[in-house]
């Protein structure tokens, strides 16, 4: 019991840490139309996709776009309505968490089930 108190506090100290900086806002409020028409992110961007393809890391491409795509799923209506005044909707995290251990699966099997 007294190690679970001591990962609590931890926890929580990183918690705090982490809001602390203020990341959490910075990337709610992230304008996705304005980062893909931005040369200083567009260009690196586009290098790293090529990059990829030319080394032939499809499994390294895939998994950008998983999180591509979870960045974007984050941000949906569906998802700012899991809480609705402090109350967690388990209704509407059980697809989540299906999903999330989907894609789970779906990248450990790209690593592990394949050669």
């Amino acid at each position: 019991m007294a190690n679970a108190a001591a990962a609590d506090g931890v926890f929580s100290k990183i918690g705090a840490w982490v809001l602390s900086t203020g990341v959490p806002d910075q990337v709610r409020q992230v304008d996705i139309a304005g980062l893909f028409s931005n040369p200083y992110f567009l260009i690196p961007f586009i290098g790293l996709v090529g990059y990829l393809l030319w080394k032939q890391a499809f499994n390294e491409l895939i998994i950008v776009m998983i999180f591509i795509c979870l960045w974007w799923l984050s941000g949906t209506e569906y998802m700012q309505t899991l809480v609705v005044d402090g109350v967690l909707q388990i209704k509407k995290v059980l697809p989540v968490l299906a999903g999330a251990a989907a894609v789970l699966g779906f990248i450990i099997y790209l690593y592990f089930g394949r050669s």
